[in-house]
């Protein structure tokens, strides 16, 4: 291994478990400390946090990539998924915060069986994120496998210590933990993103005429909408992130922490700014990386996902050590935090545990990191292409969600069984499609004119409506 990337990493994973060990500070005593801080988090922290598990390694990886061969069109998609979910957190958002103090709520599966009162869609929304985020997580380790790879390890081991690391930061303090070395791996990839950027713009203006390759990449249509940004395709990769906020447990749970209105509020706004500057630099990157392509520095038929190695096989060393462990940071910061969002799931309303039990807390996410880092070492293809159905998967949530919030404590026994079959049904179509024609091309095949994606939608909306009219019909009949 290049002895600078061994020392970046000794030095990254040195300074974050001492930071998680020192959130130990916070006071863990119950299953609602462990999982949403009991309520006690301040305005940078929760914002860190959220910002640190929503940006995976996708940013500096998949996005780079994306803009890389589709063109500035990734911002419009990157765009849409950053206005919607700052939307979502203003609003429903908000009232799901005020619910949650109400409710006492330690898992998204457990505030979905609150507002239907119905224990047995509890226990159907947790399997659901069993089955659907465990593939997204082996894929963030085997992510961090690949990076590992590039800083001259080799696989299995870049699994086994990227697994330890992640297993080592949940077991000190739960979400403390988590959160603290979020904020600190937070501001990891925001600084790699920056020297990324850096690293890249220097080296187009030292071995290209600038201006000529603009004009270049404007002709050649990158600056606007490639023919790959369809109105389908557009449709397909926006609207499962559309509803992201609240469909997936890693960053729903992280609607429970705040300790008041002003650190919700404030949080919000530090998430809006992080974000922004984040998607910024991660189109930026790819839009440099298509005219150093242009230039005849880096390949012009480079796979998506091979831009960004590419490139840190370019650079100094030291910097690429930096970036590296960025890119390590964002993997890590979204593996744990959903590795801890299904662990609340599975210790509520699976195992149906006691506040005080901590041990079965330790223990569910222990077996879990072990389960997805099995599955890394075993590179199983279906679990790389069922992990980019994840967010179509869930999508059946983002009705059932905004109902119950909506018409919270007004729902009844009928509502409930509707939102169980509105979600077989959803997650049925995705699996089926999966199953039928593969992970890719039912992500961006259409039906009469739309995604699948809006398909789970509608049909999850109208068993759900259905469930609705039912219960007002019995309500005026029992008048």
């Amino acid at each position: 291994m290049n002895l600078t990337h061994l020392l970046a990493l000794i030095i990254y994973f040195s300074m974050g478990t001492v930071i998680a060990y020192v959130s130990r500070r916070m006071g863990v005593k119950s299953a609602s400390d462990y999982y949403v801080a009991g309520g006690r988090m301040g305005a940078i922290l929760a914002a860190g946090t959220y910002a640190a598990t929503t940006y995976s390694a996708f940013m500096m990886v998949g996005l780079v990539g994306l803009t890389y061969q589709t063109g500035v069109g990734a911002f419009g998609f990157e765009l849409v998924y950053l206005v919607s979910t700052v939307t979502i957190l203003s609003t429903v958002g908000f009232k799901i915060w005020k619910l949650a103090r109400i409710g006492k709520w330690i898992s998204p599966s457990q505030m979905i069986g609150d507002l239907y009162g119905s224990k047995t869609l509890a226990v159907t929304v947790a399997a659901l994120y069993l089955f659907a985020m465990i593939p997204y997580t082996v894929a963030q380790i085997q992510g961090l496998g690949v990076v590992f790879q590039v800083s001259g390890l080799e696989y299995v081991h870049g699994v086994i210590l990227g697994a330890s690391i992640i297993v080592l930061w949940i077991v000190l303090a739960g979400i403390w933990s988590v959160a603290s070395t979020d904020l600190y791996q937070g501001i990891l990839m925001l600084v790699g993103g920056l020297i990324f950027l850096s690293w890249t713009a220097s080296t187009l203006t030292q071995g290209a005429d600038v201006s000529r390759v603009f004009e270049t990449l404007g002709s050649q249509g990158f600056l606007g909408l490639t023919s790959f940004w369809s109105v389908q395709v557009f449709l397909a990769y926006t609207i499962p992130w559309v509803f992201f906020a609240i469909t997936n447990p890693q960053v729903v749970s992280r609607l429970y922490v705040h300790r008041d209105v002003h650190a919700y509020k404030r949080s919000v706004v530090l998430f809006s700014a992080y974000g922004f500057m984040y998607t910024v630099i991660a189109i930026s990157i790819g839009l440099f990386a298509r005219m150093l392509a242009i230039g005849g520095l880096i390949p012009a038929d480079l796979p998506r996902d091979s831009v960004t190695p590419i490139l840190l096989k370019q650079m100094t060393p030291a910097l690429s050590a930096i970036v590296s462990v960025s890119i390590m940071a964002a993997a890590i910061s979204t593996a744990n935090s959903i590795i801890l969002s299904v662990s609340s799931s599975i210790f509520k309303d699976i195992l149906n545990r006691e506040e005080k039990s901590l041990r079965a807390a330790f223990t569910i996410n222990l077996v879990l990191t072990l389960i997805a880092s099995g599955l890394a070492i075993l590179r199983l293809g279906y679990i790389v292409d069922l992990s980019v159905l994840t967010s179509v998967l869930l999508l059946p949530l983002a009705p059932v969600t905004l109902l119950g919030v909506w018409r919270h404590g007004k729902l009844s026994r009928v509502s409930g069984t509707a939102a169980v079959v509105a979600i077989l049904v959803g997650a049925g179509i995705g699996v089926y499609g999966f199953l039928s024609y593969g992970a890719a091309k039912t992500f961006t095949m259409s039906y009469l004119s739309l995604p699948i994606s809006a398909w789970i939608l509608i049909s999850s909306t109208a068993i759900l409506l259905l469930g609705v009219l039912v219960d007002e019909f019995k309500r005026k009949g029992e008048k």
